[in-house]
C-alpha cells in the first residue's frame, strides 16, 4: 500500500515509494555523461525526478505510463522539489491502486453529476434543452464527461475536472445572463456546458493525462462539433439557425485564432462564453499551482510557464514590519530621531561643502565661461557660440547637481535610511 505520497515531501526526506511515470525524457550533461529527468505523479501531484547514474541500464527498465518503485531524496532546486533518484524498479499494474496515483476533484463528484442532471430542466428552449438531453442521456458519453480531465496540465488536471469545469462555466454565464440586457440565457447555458465536450475524446486517461491520436490530430474543438452537430441531427426539427448560433459558440470559445479558435467571437454570447471559460480556467490553474506549494516557506511560487509569471502566496511571519506605517517610513524616523548630527543644517551642510569641494576631490565645480567649449567653425555666429555656451553651462549644472547629490548619498548612505542590504534591493 502506498504511504508516502508528493505533497508530503520535504527536502531532505528519504521517498521510498511507488509512482506513476507521467514522462521521461534522457539529456546528456555538460560532463558528456547522459541523465535522466522523470515526471513522477500520483494523486496528490507531481515530482520531477533526476537520475544521474546507471542511466544506460535504468532506461529499458520502463517507460511512460508504468509504475516504479523509487527510492531517493529529496532537495529543493529552482525552488521546486526535485527527487535524486538512486534506485527504482518496475511494477505490475495489479500491484498497485489506481486510485492511488490519479488526482481526482476535490469536490462530491456525486453532488457535481445531480447538478449536471438538474441543468437541462434550467432551459426553457425545447431545442436546446433536447440537445442536452441528448449527450448527457448518452450512457458512454455521461460516463466519459463525468471522468475526464479538464486539460492535460493548464487547468483542473484530475479525474472529474472536465465536469467541476463545465458546471462553473455554465454557473458563471448563467449569473452574468441575468445581470445584462439582451443576452440568449439558453443558448450561452447550453454551449457552456458543452463547450468542451470533445475533451473526452482528445484526452485519454485511464493512467497519466495525455492526448489521444485523435486529440492530437483535430483537437477538442473540431472534435466537440463534430460531435454536438451529430445529437443535433438526430433531433427532429432543430432549427438550422440554432445549430449555427451553437456551433459557433463552441468554435470560438478559445477567442482567438492563435489560441485554436477557427472562429473569433462574433455574438455576444460567444465573447462572454470566451471570457468566463478562460476566467475559470485561470482561476483554478493559479489555484493548483499555490496548493501544490502550500507547504513552502517561500513568499513567492515558482514560474508558472503558461501565465508567465510568479504569483504571490502571502507575507511570510519576518517578511513584513508590524510597526506603524511599516517598513521605510518607521525606519526613517527612527534614523531621524536617533541621528540628529547627521540630519542638522550644520551636518547636512558640511557634507554638501565636503561633497562639492574642489579641494576634496569633488567634480562639480562649475567651468569658467573661458572653458566652455566653442565652435572651432569660422562661420559660427555669435548667437550661436552664446547658445552653445548656454548649452554646455546647462549640462554642467546638472552635472554639478547629479555628483552633489552623489557624493553626499555617499557621506549619508552610512545611515542606511531604508534598512536594505545591496541584495535586498535587487529584485
Amino acid at each position: 500500500m502506498k504511504t508516502q505520497f508528493v505533497m508530503d515531501i520535504k527536502e531532505r526526506d528519504l521517498v521510498e515509494s511507488v509512482f506513476l511515470v507521467h514522462d521521461r525524457t534522457t539529456a546528456m550533461a555538460k560532463n558528456g555523461k547522459p541523465y535522466m529527468t522523470v515526471r513522477l505523479m500520483d494523486n496528490s501531484g507531481e515530482i520531477e525526478g533526476r537520475i544521474w547514474d546507471r542511466v544506460e541500464e535504468w532506461e529499458s527498465c520502463f517507460r511512460k505510463d508504468d509504475f516504479i518503485w523509487v527510492q531517493g531524496r529529496a532537495s529543493r532546486y529552482m525552488g521546486k522539489m526535485q527527487l535524486v533518484i538512486m534506485d527504482l524498479h518496475r511494477l505490475d499494474v495489479a500491484e498497485v491502486n489506481l486510485e492511488d496515483f490519479l488526482p481526482v476533484t476535490p469536490k462530491d463528484r456525486a453532488a457535481l453529476e445531480r447538478e449536471l442532471a438538474g441543468w437541462p430542466q434550467k432551459i426553457a428552449d425545447p431545442h436546446y434543452r433536447a440537445l442536452l438531453q441528448a449527450i448527457f442521456e448518452d450512457p458512454d458519453l455521461k460516463k466519459r464527461f463525468v471522468t475526464a480531465p479538464a486539460a492535460k496540465s493548464m487547468h483542473h488536471v484530475y479525474v472529474g475536472g472536465l465536469l467541476e469545469h463545465s458546471l462553473s462555466v455554465a454557473s458563471l454565464a448563467e449569473d452574468i445572463s441575468g445581470r445584462y440586457a439582451g443576452i440568449d440565457h439558453d443558448l450561452l447555458v447550453t454551449a457552456a456546458l458543452l463547450h468542451d465536450v470533445g475533451k473526452t475524446v482528445e484526452l485519454s486517461y485511464s493512467r497519466s493525462f495525455d492526448y489521444t491520436d485523435e486529440g492530437k490530430l483535430l483537437g477538442h474543438i473540431v472534435i466537440g462539433t463534430e460531435m454536438v452537430a451529430k445529437k443535433i441531427g438526430e433531433i427532429p426539427g432543430f432549427p438550422l439557425e440554432k445549430a449555427i448560433l451553437i456551433k459557433h459558440l463552441l468554435v470560438s470559445h478559445h477567442g482567438q485564432y492563435d489560441f485554436g479558435s477557427p472562429k473569433r467571437p462574433k455574438t455576444l454570447e460567444a465573447v462572454i462564453l470566451n471570457m468566463v471559460d478562460d476566467l475559470d480556467a485561470k482561476i483554478n490553474a493559479v489555484q493548483l499551482l499555490l496548493a501544490s506549494e502550500a507547504g513552502s516557506n517561500e513568499s513567492w511560487t515558482s514560474y508558472h510557464r503558461l501565465l508567465e509569471r510568479y504569483f504571490f502566496k502571502g507575507f511570510g511571519p519576518e517578511t513584513i514590519s508590524h510597526e506603524p506605517f511599516s517598513g521605510s517610513v518607521g525606519r526613517v524616523e527612527s534614523v531621524l530621531e536617533t541621528s540628529e548630527d547627521a540630519f542638522s543644517c550644520e551636518g547636512c551642510k558640511a557634507a554638501i561643502q565636503e561633497a562639492g569641494s574642489p579641494d576634496t576631490g569633488g567634480d562639480t565645480a562649475m567651468s569658467s565661461p573661458s572653458e566652455l567649449p566653442v565652435s572651432s567653425t569660422s562661420d559660427a555666429s555669435p548667437k550661436a557660440v552664446r547658445r552653445s555656451s548656454q548649452r554646455a553651462s546647462a549640462g554642467n549644472s546638472k552635472q554639478e547637481s547629479g555628483s552633489l547629490r552623489f557624493s553626499l548619498g555617499e557621506k549619508l548612505g552610512s545611515l542606511n535610511l531604508f534598512g536594505q542590504t545591496d541584495e535586498e534591493g535587487k529584485e
